[in-house]
């Protein structure tokens, strides 16, 4: 068991020293042997869907600049069904692309500077507060710590051996992405340093101002190596809860709350009905910026610096403005006709059962199977599809700490829900706290 902080400080130390800039053509080694392959796709390692080939293209912390948004919806346009999409860790998707169009991808990525180091541009995930310096509400520039975090994830050898499912989260202090269940946390202090959280420890170490990222990617690297010593496979530090020291300090309570659509301190706020936008779409997302995008984790976009004034241009081009709409928070899966493991079109059927008036309340998350891909974290209402209808769930508990659940409409359990069934429990467990 590597616990020790001897460890950590040796770690943290060769970090120190690591180089700025990362050797972009330089594979990466040091992977444990975890006894089954990641398939968790990439930028150039596509997945073969039903309707085509997918790339997921890992944008650290959500941050992009108009340039690189319009180079992402120029691929959507020439390369694949003219769509994007945006993913629970704040990365963006392209679908319907031709097999062998990764090497085309791969140069336009490139150019736009979204693809720094091709052997490690799947463990690139970093999601961050994307209300961070708008409000005055947060402890730290985690933009400045994304950055410096996806220098030293390029840079390191041995961290392009972490699984493409590893997540790093970067909360300011508002207690946002540290409710996500990353594998590791990082939690910004009043007057400087921050809690390093390790999975969904209940407790976190404390780490001194100046040298919060490069504990962060220590931890990893940790359990790198904890992982290859034992000789467990494992993905996740959730998976093996008890192999690294978590620390003693008590966490703050974290709600887990996206940036509500519409006018924000600072600019704007968006959110993309199931995540999905058409290229066009995403265009107008770029042109209202003041320069920079940053994808949210809740399917939504933060627009720093663009003017209110642009709002209604993009409720009319079909993006969410209204924060009391029944679609805040209503996420899914991409289901039929896209994945062939889902049993149903559950977009489809989500789309009719938000068309109802009234809303809000908890997350609520469609699914086509038992993977339940993309669902959310803490509280949140289950929609699983059965192959028959629809299984009801919600959910509850404090943001990650309990996983406490209950079946809805206990007259259903037994029995699969209609369509129409399913609208009315979902309108009925959201309401419930």
């Amino acid at each position: 068991m590597i616990h020790k902080a001897a460890a950590s400080r040796r770690i943290v130390g060769m970090l120190a020293a690591m180089p700025p800039t990362p050797d972009a053509a330089r594979p990466g080694s040091g992977a444990p042997d975890r006894g089954r392959e990641d398939s968790c796709p990439g930028a150039l390692r596509l997945h073969t869907a039903d309707d085509g080939a997918l790339a997921r293209v890992r944008v650290p912390g959500g941050l992009l600049t108009d340039r690189q948004a319009l180079v992402l919806a120029d691929a959507a346009s020439e390369l694949g069904d003219g769509a994007l999409e945006t993913t629970s860790r704040g990365n963006v998707q392209l679908r319907g692309l031709p097999s062998d169009s990764g090497r085309e991808l791969g140069t336009r990525l490139r150019a736009a500077g979204l693809l720094p180091s091709d052997s490690h541009e799947r463990v690139r995930n970093i999601v961050a507060s994307p209300s961070a310096g708008l409000d005055g509400a947060g402890h730290a520039d985690v933009q400045a710590w994304t950055r410096e975090l996806d220098a030293l994830l390029c840079a390191s050898e041995q961290a392009a051996g972490l699984s493409g499912k590893f997540l790093f989260a970067l909360d300011d202090g508002r207690g946002d992405v540290a409710a996500l269940d990353a594998d590791v946390t990082l939690i910004a202090a009043p007057g400087g340093g921050a809690l390093l959280r390790l999975g969904r420890a209940a407790t976190a170490r404390r780490v001194p101002a100046g040298a919060e990222v490069r504990h962060a990617l220590a931890a990893a690297l940790e359990f790198l190596a904890a992982v290859r010593a034992g000789g467990t496979p494992a993905w996740h530090l959730r998976d093996l809860p008890a192999l690294l020291d978590p620390g003693a300090e008590p966490l703050p309570v974290s709600e887990g709350r996206a940036p509500l659509v519409g006018p924000v301190p600072g600019g704007l706020s968006v959110g993309l009905r199931f995540g999905r936008v058409s290229a066009e779409q995403w265009r107008l997302l770029a042109g209202a910026s003041a320069g920079e995008l940053r994808v949210t984790p809740w399917r939504g976009v933060v627009l720093p610096g663009a003017a209110h004034e642009r709002l209604a241009e993009l409720a009319a081009a079909g993006l969410r403005t209204d924060p009391g709409s029944p679609w805040e928070r209503a996420t899914a899966c991409t289901g039929l006709p896209g994945c062939a493991k889902s049993l149903a079109d559950v977009r489809a059927d989500a789309a009719l059962a938000l068309s109802r008036p009234g809303g809000g309340g908890l997350p609520v998350h469609w699914s086509g199977c038992e993977r339940r891909c993309g669902h959310p974290a803490g509280e949140w209402v289950d929609v699983l599809a059965t192959g028959q209808g629809y299984r009801v769930t919600a959910h509850s508990g404090v943001h990650s700490t309990s996983h406490a659940s209950r079946t809805l409409h206990t007259s259903h359990t037994s029995q699969d829900l209609t369509t129409e069934e399913m609208a009315e429990a979902v309108a009925e467990a959201r309401r419930i706290k």
